[in-house]
Parts: structure tokens; C-alpha cells; sequence
């Protein structure tokens, strides 16, 4: 029988470990253990939501196959002198997988059921990321599974994650669009918790204390933790990584400076050295990608289907013109347009997805998406 994921993750979270967190996010122990108990099976569910489509579990498995690092250098991260490229790899990590808009309303809401700011509870989704996509990782490898295991096994936790949401967070979750692409066991997740509610308090200690000691039973017949985050770090600055959601989901930005925040729907100020030829070509994925996405929603049969082709090519002859131009590009230069593309394709791949399940709209529209698809894969690999 697989591990609790919950279970799983919240062995690492000892109540020491929520203290240094804490400590760090400068916040009373008693609401970063609310927050992070909130945080786990959120991210959880939203991984579940991930893996519920083919290319969202590819790309989340393309994601825990990179990684490798020891667990003690991830303890000793947290606090230390690698804590603020710690978060940032971390938010970079889920703004890819999520997409930056879904990130920012996580945090908003879960901040908003803890009593804490959205910039600090996003510092702490950075930090708890990494935990619990090591999680994963380790039951993809132990087990043995590819993309349609990890989904089979992220399926077969809903119910467990469900009972792990704390009473009033999911529903401000599935209030806020953050749940309701789970399953129906997550969508109940609210009247699941608070028959949980004995067993998770919301702002006690107690919660991590319990999930430890569940935890350390089940370690026992689990293997080490995978070594998978010092590869992350040394790549921090060429993580791609990617996965979305719904159409407020926007291409993830490149890291801005601390003290200032690029508006959401873009991908920030483009460096110099993607300008070929007098086309900015970090402007110009971003202009293709948001085409796509405000198109990719509104194909809803077979009439509207014809209506996006134009438009759909358009998009796909922008991208190609994009890849042409690319060559010229150093190989930094390559690296941060690949970063991009990475971020943008889990939306596209979703939207499309549920254009090709459309009666009638998929047919049509099929030979479209192929094109686009192998473009933007193309672009992935240059």
C-alpha cells in the first residue's frame, strides 16, 4: 500500500522544523503551524489537479525525475545561508507547475485562512514546494512509476488529502477555483475536514506532532529520502518548470527583483540578449501564449472551432518565427526562452485537452492543436 502522502510530508515538518520556519518567516509558531497544515494538502490537491490530464502528469513527472538532493542539506537550507535561493527555486518551481496566478491566489488564500500576508505565505509555499515535491519523488522511484503511476498514485490520495484540509480552507480553496478540477472527494473536502476536525486543529500544535508520529511508522517501510534538491539548486538559475490551470493562469515570470513585482499576465521586462534581429522575442511569446489562451476557451463546438484557426496558425507561424530567431541567441539567452516556453506549455497543454474532448470542436480543431503542440515541444528542446 503506497505511503500517506500527507503523512509522508508532515514527517519531515517535525515540530522543530515548523519552529525554524517560523523563526524565518518571522511569524508566531502557532499560526505558521495553521498555515502549513492548510499549505500540504493544498499543494497536494493541486498536484492531483496537475497529474489529471496526460501532459500534466508528464510534466510533473519530468519535474520529480530531475531532482536529486540529501535531506539534511534541505534541513540545513532552511534558516541558512541558502534559504532565499531555497525560496526561489521553490516559487519558481510551483509558479511553473501552477502557473503564477494560481500561485499568488493559493497564497492569498491560505494567508487569508491563517491570518497572515500573502508575500510571507508565499515565501512559505516556496519552502514547503521542494518538501513536497521530494515527497513524490521518492514514492515515484521506490515504486517504480512513470507518468500514469504517479497520477494513478496522486488519484488514489484524494481522499486521504481531502481529510487532511482543515475546517474552512477548502472551501475558500474551491470558492477561489483552486480545487475544482480534483475530484469530487476533494470538492467535498470542506465537510470531510470537519469530520477531521478532532484530529487536525487548525491552530494547534498537535497537528504536526500527530502527522510526525503517523509518519514514523510508515517511514520504516519506506525507503531514504531521494537526494534530488542539490541538483535544483545548482540550477536554480535554468530551472524550467512548469504546470497550469485555468484561464487565469498567466506565462510565469522570470524572477524579479526583490523590492519590485512585475504585473501578472506578463513575463517582465525581457533581457537585452533575446532581442534578434529588432524582434523582443520574450515579448513575443508572451503575446503568442496569451492569444492562445484567450483563443483555446472559447472553442466550444464545431463553429467556433473554425473561427480560432486563423488565429490559432497565427499564433503557431509567431512561435515558429520565434524558434527561427532563436538559433541566434547565446546559449543564456536559449536557456531563459526555453524557461518560458516550459512555464507556458501545461496551460496550453490543458486548454487543448479540453478542446480535442469537445464533441465536435476537437475534430476541427485537431490538426491545429498538433501543429502548435509540436511547435511549442520544439521550442522546449532548443
Amino acid at each position: 500500500m503506497a505511503t500517506n502522502l500527507v503523512s509522508a510530508v508532515m514527517q519531515f515538518l517535525t515540530p522543530d522544523m515548523i519552529a525554524k520556519i517560523a523563526s524565518v518567516l518571522g511569524l508566531d509558531r502557532t499560526v505558521a503551524q495553521k498555515a502549513i497544515s492548510g499549505a500540504i494538502p493544498a499543494l497536494l490537491a493541486s498536484f492531483a489537479d496537475v497529474a489529471s490530464t496526460p501532459n500534466g502528469a508528464r510534466q510533473l513527472t519530468n519535474t520529480l525525475t530531475q531532482q536529486s538532493a540529501s535531506i539534511e542539506n534541505l534541513k540545513n537550507l532552511i534558516g541558512g545561508s541558502g534559504q532565499n535561493l531555497l525560496q526561489e527555486t521553490g516559487s519558481n518551481m510551483l509558479s511553473g507547475l501552477f502557473g503564477g496566478g494560481t500561485l499568488d491566489t493559493m497564497a492569498q488564500t491560505i494567508g487569508k485562512f491563517a491570518g497572515i500576508g500573502e508575500g510571507t505565505t508565499k515565501s512559505m509555499l516556496g519552502m514547503l514546494g521542494p518538501v513536497v515535491l521530494g515527497t513524490l519523488s521518492q514514492q515515484q522511484r521506490s515504486a517504480g512509476l512513470d507518468a500514469s503511476g504517479l497520477a494513478s498514485l496522486l488519484t488514489s490520495q484524494k481522499d486521504q488529502i481531502a481529510a487532511a484540509m482543515p475546517s474552512g480552507l477548502a472551501s475558500q480553496l474551491s470558492a477561489a477555483g483552486l480545487i475544482d478540477g480534483a475530484s469530487e472527494s476533494l470538492r467535498s473536502g470542506a465537510a470531510a475536514a470537519s469530520a477531521a476536525g478532532g484530529r487536525i486543529a487548525d491552530a494547534s500544535e498537535r497537528t504536526a506532532y500527530r502527522a510526525g508520529q503517523a509518519a514514523s511508522a510508515a517511514a520504516r517501510t519506506t525507503a531514504q529520502w531521494p537526494y534530488w534538491l542539490v541538483a535544483v539548486l545548482v540550477l536554480a538559475g535554468l530551472a524550467w518548470f512548469a504546470l497550469g490551470r485555468s484561464g487565469q493562469d498567466e506565462v510565469a515570470q522570470l524572477p524579479p527583483p526583490s523590492t519590485t513585482r512585475t504585473a501578472t499576465g506578463t513575463v517582465g521586462a525581457a533581457p537585452t540578449d533575446l532581442t534578434v534581429g529588432g524582434m523582443n522575442l520574450a515579448n513575443q511569446v508572451n503575446a503568442s501564449v496569451g492569444s492562445i489562451r484567450t483563443l483555446l476557451p472559447g472553442i466550444t463546438d464545431a463553429a467556433s472551432a473554425e473561427a480560432a484557426l486563423p488565429k490559432l496558425k497565427e499564433a503557431t507561424a509567431q512561435l515558429n518565427e520565434v524558434s527561427t530567431r532563436a538559433a541566434q541567441l547565446s546559449p543564456e539567452g536559449k536557456t531563459i526562452l526555453v524557461k518560458l516556453i516550459v512555464a507556458a506549455t501545461p496551460t496550453i497543454n490543458q486548454m487543448c485537452d479540453k478542446v480535442l474532448a469537445t464533441p465536435g470542436a476537437g475534430a476541427v480543431a485537431k490538426p491545429a492543436i498538433d501543429e502548435l503542440r509540436g511547435k511549442l515541444d520544439a521550442l522546449a528542446r532548443s
